[in-house]
């Protein structure tokens, strides 16, 4: 009963906070909130994978840039492009690239699926390289325009140069994000993502077809990596190889995963929250964040191997448990 009418305050609590949050903690707080979503966004989308599917991706930043480069080449080339549809198309292109390479991955699992996306990651991010005349190369493609949010016939709201503007549309596209993504781990559908990486050949004995539930789930993780790369060029008014596709992107998601707790839906989220608070006191005393951030990672995997959540739910177990009922009536015999 308790949980029933707290949980609601809770969110109320939660969604009020996000609502102020511009006038409560000024622009510079804003921004770093803004690449809090994104990357919550983005590290749930690999976890979706690696969490709920025991999948592995070393190079899910391909999709991430696939989403930043795809809504900024929109932006850049095609006049008169509404802002949705310009997400759209970061959208498209990250869906249209995990389509694509699909029917290749989900044939394979473990280390295998690790190493190929490495081997992709890394051939999509020398394309961009190479490619200059499209991408920019390494300069990268910025300073494009940003149209305003317009519903024809109700309401055009601008955003170039209206931070707030944007940090209320960046909330409504990651949270709305996170919501299906959350949805979607709940769905029968999402238990299938559960048995597939528990015990995939009783997957498979059931009846369901373990290879096309992989490429369905590896589709929507790919997709949601690039709704939080399109969000994240728009952020920037810049697509960057280095900054939408380096190793880095990809190894940060898996980071965020592991310290938060793999197992867990909001644990990336956390893990997300942990990193940039780490960024931001470490920022202060060196210029070496990843070593930093290495530590902890190192911490976590020899002290709480299931991340925070798994820490939080140990210790809910141990302190809080009521005990069995038999274990009752044996102690009062």
């Amino acid at each position: 009963m308790k949980k029933k009418i707290l949980n609601p305050i809770l969110w109320l609590a939660i969604l009020s906070v996000i609502v102020f949050f511009p006038k409560l903690f000024g622009p510079y707080y804003t921004n770093v909130f803004v690449a809090f979503a994104i990357f919550a966004v983005y590290a749930v989308a690999v976890n979706v994978l690696l969490g709920f599917t025991g999948l592995l991706s070393f190079g899910h930043a391909m999709f991430f840039g696939a989403g930043s480069y795809g809504t900024a080449l929109a932006l850049k080339h095609i006049a008169g492009i509404a802002l949705l549809p310009a997400i759209g198309s970061g959208l498209l292109a990250a869906m249209i690239l995990a389509l694509v390479l699909s029917p290749l991955v989900v044939r394979v699992s473990g280390t295998a699926f690790a190493m190929l996306h490495l081997a992709f990651g890394q051939l999509v991010y020398v394309l961009v390289l190479k490619l200059r005349h499209i991408t920019g190369g390494e300069d990268g493609i910025g300073n494009f325009p940003i149209p305003a949010f317009t519903i024809p016939g109700l309401i055009s709201i601008p955003m170039k140069g209206e931070p707030m503007h944007f940090y209320y549309l960046a909330v409504v596209i990651l949270g709305l994000s996170l919501w299906l993504l959350w949805s979607f781990t709940k769905t029968p559908f999402g238990q299938i993502q559960l048995g597939i990486r528990d015990n995939a050949a009783r997957i498979d004995y059931l009846g369901y077809k373990v290879t096309q539930s992989k490429a369905v789930i590896y589709v929507v993780s790919g997709t949601f990596a690039g709704i939080a790369g399109s969000v994240f060029s728009l952020f920037h008014n810049m697509a960057s190889a280095d900054g939408s596709l380096g190793a880095m992107v990809s190894f940060t998601p898996i980071t965020a995963a592991m310290i938060g707790g793999i197992g867990s839906f909001f644990g990336p989220i956390w893990g997300v929250a942990i990193l940039q608070a780490v960024e931001e006191v470490a920022l202060r005393f060196t210029d070496r964040v990843e070593l930093v951030t290495g530590l902890i990672l190192v911490i976590v995997v020899m002290f709480a191997p299931q991340g925070l959540a798994g820490f939080i739910t140990s210790v809910k177990q141990r302190f809080f448990s009521t005990p069995a009922a038999g274990a009752k009536k044996e102690g009062k015999s």
